[in-house]
């Protein structure tokens, strides 16, 4: 284990912690809050580690993919040990591990809660919480290697640790340019999502605060009423951007440099659409036939909550814990499915599901033609056989920690739906689930044992899981392999 580029990293990313803490400090001085105190609090733990810790002109020595996962892992870990701090020391959220809770959902894009009323945070810690999802939907390291003037192998390394989906890609030649690529296309789709909500009636602070809700696809309202609050018009647009940023970047950047049949190629993204298509019809017949509403608010509402679940955002404008129990079903499905590799959605991903789909075909095949040659395609390209070893022991750990959290949590003694519920919504970045969780409740009367769980579980499942075994494996602390 190369110790001193870890440490180099983590103090670039407590570096980066503390500008981005910066902002909500100066909104609280400007609006008169307290809280600004803490946030200067905050902004100074992490200069006096983070300073020290890269003095020191970086060596690179010998760096492998651990080193990129344990740089990963840790440093979600101490953004959201020091950035709970603000919550807590502002005595906003009087129990430390519920403030950990809080800003470990903001940074994973979950949007899970432990908070009953949200407005009387103030506009510092209300920003800070929802620039939060801001900074965990591309990626925290990946903004770091868009500064950092370096190259090398490592970088590939660190962003294939951080960045969602089974697989990641160079757009251009340099790492360092993808990332810049990257947070350009993702900037410039948040800004123009946040001047759309204003445009649309949202007051400036909600726009901006929603809109970076919606580009990490998190859940974070800043009124008690969640979306409630916003026109028709509002939510229509608030449901196609979510939709939107939960397409691959790569089609993006595609889009950008024109290759617009490259784009449209995007098998993911196809099938990706059509799940939408399909499951806001069945939404919308469901709740049309057992709620006794009209079509075009079955049509609405069943749009925005199927937009917000498979893209792992978890706005709400309906609770539809009271949908019908095939509904419920559904929901849990949508949650688990999620939207596409690199992308800032959660979940198992469309890709796997692809990938999962067409191997059960191809065997199937060979049971009936056992001489046949029929690899596994994936936008007329033949995967490898390890990227689909890979697909499929990510479903096989997915499964056992997702059956291992059910069953610590379900020792508080909840209904199954609120246990199975609550663990989806967290391993998936979702945020609300159904019943003691739904889009209205929060998570506050789970035990600490839980709340533990429930963190590790958003910090895994951002991650896509390898990142955070990677520290409880031995072999990934020796010195050498």
């Amino acid at each position: 284990m190369n110790f001193k580029i870890v440490s180099y990293f983590l103090g670039w990313v407590l570096k980066i912690e503390a500008v981005s803490m910066a902002i909500p400090l100066l909104i609280a001085i400007c609006c008169g809050e307290s809280s600004w105190v803490w946030f200067l609090v905050s902004i100074a733990a992490c200069l006096a580690f983070g300073i020290p810790m890269t003095l020191k002109k970086e060596d690179r020595g010998s760096f492998y993919a651990r080193e990129g996962y344990v740089i990963t892992a840790l440093g979600w870990i101490l953004l959201s040990l020091i950035g709970a701090l603000p919550f807590f020391l502002s005595g906003k959220i009087p129990s430390y591990l519920d403030a950990v809770f809080e800003i470990v959902s903001g940074f994973t894009t979950t949007g899970s809660t432990i908070l009953y009323e949200v407005e009387p945070l103030g506009y510092g810690l209300l920003f800070w919480r929802s620039f939060s999802h801001w900074l965990g939907g591309m990626g925290v390291l990946v903004l770091l290697l868009s500064l950092l003037p370096a190259n090398g192998g490592y970088n590939m390394a660190i962003m294939k640790a951080e960045s969602p989906g089974p697989s990641v890609s160079k757009l251009v030649p340099k790492v360092r340019d993808t990332a810049k690529y990257l947070y350009l296309i993702y900037s410039g789709m948040t800004l123009a999502a946040a001047i759309m909500y204003w445009i649309s009636g949202m007051p400036l602070f909600d726009a901006v605060c929603i809109a970076f809700g919606t580009a990490g696809t998190g859940g974070f309202a800043v009124r008690n009423s969640g979306m409630n609050d916003y026109s028709t018009f509002t939510q229509v647009l608030i449901t196609i951007w979510m939709i939107l940023f939960g397409v691959n970047f790569n089609v993006y950047f595609l889009l950008v440099r024109k290759k617009w049949k490259d784009a449209l190629k995007c098998e993911e993204m196809r099938v990706y659409l059509s799940l939408i298509v399909v499951f806001i019809a069945i939404c919308t017949f469901s709740t049309c036939m057992h709620q006794n509403v009209t079509f075009g608010y079955s049509l609405h509402h069943s749009a925005f909550t199927v937009a917000s679940l498979i893209t792992t955002t978890g706005f709400g404008t309906v609770d539809f814990s009271y949908w019908t129990e095939s509904c419920k079903i559904l929901v849990l499905f949508i949650m688990f499915c999620g939207a596409c590799a690199g992308s800032t959605g959660g979940g198992f991903k469309v890709s796997r599901l692809i990938v999962i789909a067409k191997e059960a075909r191809s065997e199937l095949h060979l049971l009936i033609h056992p001489n046949a040659v029929r690899p596994v395609r994936l936008e007329g390209k033949v995967l490898d056989r390890n990227v689909v070893r890979s697909v499929n022991s990510y479903f096989i750990i997915y499964v056992f920690l997702i059956v291992l959290s059910v069953f610590i949590v379900s020792l508080d003694g909840f209904d199954m739906e609120t246990n199975i519920s609550a663990v989806f919504a967290t391993f998936n970045n979702i945020g609300p689930g159904l019943s003691r969780v739904g889009p209205y409740l929060n998570f506050a009367e789970f035990s600490p044992l839980a709340k533990l769980v429930l963190i590790f579980d958003m910090i895994a499942g951002r991650l896509e899981i390898i990142p955070m075994l990677m520290l409880v494996y031995p072999k990934t602390w020796r010195k050498h392999f």
